[in-house]
């Protein structure tokens, strides 16, 4: 006699996570593409903030090797006034939502259940937010956006599907810092995070 059946559970990807292959590097699986869905009631914006000097790793800019103190990426803040923004479910198991959670240091795992079109059978969907102490509304002086990042987002947007960039673009707010070219100068990163941004 077998138990009862696991709930099926997926993660709203809204930046790096859209990207098969990246997903794949954390979870060590191969990883289907994503489901195409829209996540209501939330704002994408580059409001997540890491210290750059005091992190698992550390970048400098490419073109004299200045280590800039802050790198933003990419978040997702409530907003009821918001209009949806796009993303992409990825199936995963409880066990593969831990293995998210040391990827995604520096953001809390929410659930996002019922905000989500289409759910395509979900029982549960989760996403990630920055967490207090790396939310910054508005970005220090200073602070940079990693090129390496932004090509891997529209990139996967546009694996996603025709319009898929255009619509990441329209639901992004702009960054309102400078892009760079870096390079990995100090390395603590635990396997299976990115090693690009």
């Amino acid at each position: 006699m077998s138990g009862p059946a696991e709930a099926r559970v997926a993660l709203f990807g809204y930046g790096s996570l859209v990207s098969p292959e990246s997903a794949a590097v954390t979870l060590a699986r191969p990883v289907p593409p994503p489901v195409p869905a829209t996540l209501s009631g939330w704002r994408r914006r580059w409001s997540q903030c890491r210290d750059n000097l005091a992190v698992e790793k550390t970048f400098a800019r490419s073109d004299g090797g200045v280590v800039p103190r802050h790198v933003l990426g990419l978040n997702i803040e409530p907003s009821e006034g918001a209009a949806s923004l796009n993303g992409a479910l990825l199936e995963v198991t409880e066990a593969e939502l831990v293995r998210l959670d040391g990827r995604e240091l520096r953001y809390d795992r929410v659930e996002v259940t019922g905000r989500v079109s289409p759910d395509d059978g979900f029982e549960r969907v989760f996403a990630y937010t920055a967490k207090r102490p790396n939310h910054a509304p508005e970005p220090p002086p200073g602070a940079v956006v990693l090129a390496a990042y932004v090509r891997r987002v529209e990139a996967a947007f546009a694996e996603l599907g025709p319009d898929q960039v255009r619509l990441y673009r329209e639901t992004t707010e702009s960054f309102r810092a400078e892009m760079i070219e870096a390079v990995l100068v100090r390395d603590e990163i635990p396997p299976g995070n990115p090693r690009e941004w």
